[in-house]
C-alpha cells in the first residue's frame, strides 16, 4: 500500500517499524549493537553512520509524515540543524536567516560561522521582501521558522520556497512548532524541513532528539557531513522516539484543540495585555497560518499586564509547570527572556519585541477547566 494514501495516524502507528520476524512482536525489536557484520552484507551499519535497524526504519517514518524521500535522526535538534547548515555552506558562502528564530540556532550562526568563513544576514522582518533584500551573489540558503519561537510570527513558506528556486538558492525550515501534523512544508515547496524531536515527535518530555528531512540527494549530503561530526542519536533513544512518534497524530491534534480555546480566553483576560497564536483572528497572519498550516499548533506566548510579575506568576502555578523545554502531554511555561532567548542581548531581544512580561506556553492534554483554574488562582495569588 502507498505511504501517501495512508492516514496520518496510520503512518504514525505502521511506517518505520522494525519487523520481528521471529517472534512477530507488536513494537519494533530494539538494536543495541554496535558492532555488525561487514562481509558478504550489502548494507554496513554502524550507528556513526546513521545506519542501525532502529534508525535506518525510523527515518522512514518520519519521511513519510514530512512527505519527503528520506529522512536522517540525529541526537538533538542543534546536531540536526548544525549539520544541514555545514553540509550545505562552505567558507566564502552566505545564509539569509529569518530574524524571528530559535536562539539556539541564532547563538550558533554568530558563534561558528565567523570561524568557518560563512557569512550571515538577518533579515529586518519575515515578509519575502525581506528575504529578497538580504539575498547577496553567494548566497546559497534562506532558512526560516515558521511558527517562530517564541511570538509565533507567520512567514509565507510557498513564497520563500519560490523565492529560493528563482534566484537558485535553497530554502530550509524549522518546523519544530507546528510538527508534521499541522503543516508539511516540501509541499510547499521548501527544500529541506528540521525539527527538534525532543519536542512534538517525542512528546513526552524524556528524550533529546533532532531529524532533517528532504529529497534522497540533499540527505545524501548532509549524512556525508553527519558521519564526520558524530551527531548520532542512540538506538535506544531512537526506539523511545519511534514509540512514542505512535500517537503523535493523537496528541498534537489534542494540544492544538486545547491551545485555540486557551488562546480565546487568554484574549479576553483582563490580566493578559497580548496573545500570539496564529489560530487567533487577531493575528496578523492569521489567514496566511490558515493557507498553509492544517491547524494552528500548540504553542502560543501571551504578555501580562505591567502590574503583574510574570516571574512570580509562573512560580504559583501548580498545574502547569515552569521548563525548559515545551511540547510534552503536559503544559509548560517559561520566561523566553530567561531561557531560549538568554543568549541574546537585552537590544537583540526588545528589536524582535521579547519583553520581560512574555511567557511562552506551550499547551499539553489536560483538560481546558484545568488550565484555565490554575492560571486564574496564580494570578489571583498575585494581588
Amino acid at each position: 500500500m502507498s505511504k501517501k494514501k495512508l492516514g496520518l495516524n496510520t503512518i504514525c502507528t505502521h511506517v518505520g517499524e522494525v519487523k520481528d520476524e521471529q517472534f512477530k512482536g507488536a513494537v519494533s525489536p530494539m538494536y543495541l549493537s554496535s558492532s555488525y557484520e561487514f562481509l558478504d552484507v550489502d548494507v554496513k551499519r554502524y550507528p556513526r553512520y546513521f545506519n542501525t535497524p532502529n534508525q535506518e526504519f525510523l527515518a522512514k517514518k518520519i519521511a513519510a509524515l514530512e512527505h519527503t524521500e528520506a529522512a536522517l535522526i540525529f541526537g538533538s535538534g542543534m546536531a540536526a540543524i548544525s549539520t544541514m547548515f555545514l553540509a550545505f555552506l562552505k567558507q566564502g558562502d552566505h545564509i539569509v536567516v529569518q530574524n524571528t528564530l530559535y536562539g539556539g540556532t541564532v547563538n550558533f550562526i554568530k558563534e561558528e560561522f565567523p570561524k568557518y568563513g560563512i557569512e550571515f544576514t538577518f533579515t529586518n522582518g519575515y515578509k519575502v521582501e525581506d528575504f529578497d533584500e538580504a539575498i547577496k551573489p553567494n548566497t546559497k540558503l534562506i532558512h526560516i521558522e515558521t511558527p517562530s519561537n517564541p511570538l509565533m510570527t507567520i512567514t509565507d513558506i510557498k513564497a520563500i520556497a519560490k523565492l529560493g528556486k528563482s534566484r537558485g538558492v535553497l530554502t530550509s525550515i524549522d518546523n519544530t512548532f507546528a510538527s508534521p501534523v499541522n503543516q508539511n512544508p516540501m509541499d510547499l515547496g521548501i527544500d529541506m524541513v528540521m525539527h527538534s524531536a525532543t519536542k512534538y515527535l517525542g512528546g513526552h518530555s524524556d528524550i533529546l532528539a533532532g531529524v532533517v528531512a528532504s529529497t534522497e540527494e540533499h540527505i545524501e549530503r548532509i549524512w556525508n557531513v553527519g558521519k564526520n561530526l558524530g551527531g548520532n542519536l542512540s538506538d535506544m533513544t531512537v526506539w523511545m522516539l519511534e514509540r512514542s512518534m505512535k500517537t503523535l497524530g493523537l496528541r498534537v491534534k489534542a494540544q492544538t484543540n486545547n491551545a485555540v480555546k486557551l488562546a480565546k480566553w487568554l484574549e479576553k483576560h483582563p490580566k493578559v495585555a497580548k496573545v500570539y497564536y496564529p489560530g487567533l483572528k487577531s493575528h496578523p497572519e492569521h489567514k496566511l497560518a490558515k493557507s498553509q498550516m492544517s491547524g494552528y499548533g500548540a504553542m502560543l506566548s501571551f504578555e501580562l499586564t505591567e502590574d503583574l510579575d510574570a516571574y512570580k506568576f509562573q512560580k504559583e502555578l501548580q498545574l502547569i509547570k515552569s521548563s525548559m523545554s515545551l511540547a510534552g502531554v503536559e503544559s509548560t511555561v517559561i520566561s523566553p527572556h530567561l531561557t531560549s532567548h538568554a543568549l541574546l542581548t537585552q537590544e537583540e531581544r526588545d528589536a524582535v519585541g521579547i519583553s520581560d512580561q512574555l511567557i511562552r506556553f506551550s499547551v499539553g492534554i489536560e483538560e481546558v477547566k484545568d488550565l484555565k483554574q490554575d492560571i486564574n488562582q496564580a494570578i489571583m495569588a498575585l494581588k
